[in-house]
């Protein structure tokens, strides 16, 4: 009689995933997992260049807090460790100081995460993103859907509204008098979905 032996993958840690990230390998951490991520496209790259283009904006002169953008990964959990990579977050200056430097991943969740849907994300994967934010800490959570051009705002309330591209993004408590058009983020629709003169 054989016997054999199975072992279980060793999980990966928030010190692994920065040694990866320096090999060019890009991914999130999820309770130790290795998840890769791949380039997200041409649309996604705009409406990311966009959003921090109106935040900031708004921010910076205002001394606000701190911007984040894409492959600034936000360490979540420990043992097995969880490090999130939100494409846009914003973090106040009463919890991070302007002048704050850490050259690896923040332990502090951001008050805004924005996440941009991929093609291949169900609206049950993003959901459970928005809420995995929002059971850290984080105060609002925009989940933006280029193909439908419409955007989730989660809170922790646990209150959920989806707005349209004819509506305006709204900064609410966490950004107070921060607004911004959709269509702006956007820019204009496909030229199949454009009216004929």
């Amino acid at each position: 009689m054989t016997t054999t032996t199975t072992t279980e993958p060793r999980l990966l840690t928030a010190e692994d995933l920065l040694r990866l990230y320096g090999a060019g390998v890009r991914g999130e951490l999820i309770r130790g997992v290795l998840c890769e991520t791949m380039p997200t496209g041409e649309l996604h790259g705009k409406i990311v260049t966009r959003l921090v283009g109106a935040l900031f904006s708004f921010v910076e002169p205002r001394g606000l807090g701190t911007l984040f953008a894409s492959d600034s990964g936000v360490w979540l959990e420990r043992d097995p460790d969880t490090v999130r990579e939100p494409d846009v977050a914003f973090t106040s200056v009463e919890r991070l100081p302007l002048d704050a430097w850490n050259t690896g991943y923040s332990e502090l969740p951001p008050d805004l995460v924005v996440e941009i849907a991929s093609p291949s994300d169900s609206r049950r994967e993003v959901h459970d993103k928005a809420r995995m934010w929002l059971s850290h800490g984080v105060r609002l959570v925009w989940v933006v859907h280029p193909e439908t051009r419409t955007v989730d705002v989660y809170r922790p309330d646990g209150a959920a509204a989806t707005t349209a591209e004819q509506d305006t993004l709204d900064g609410l408590d966490v950004l107070p008098g921060f607004t911004c058009a959709l269509s702006a983020i956007f820019g204009p629709p496909p030229a199949e979905e454009r009216p004929r003169e």
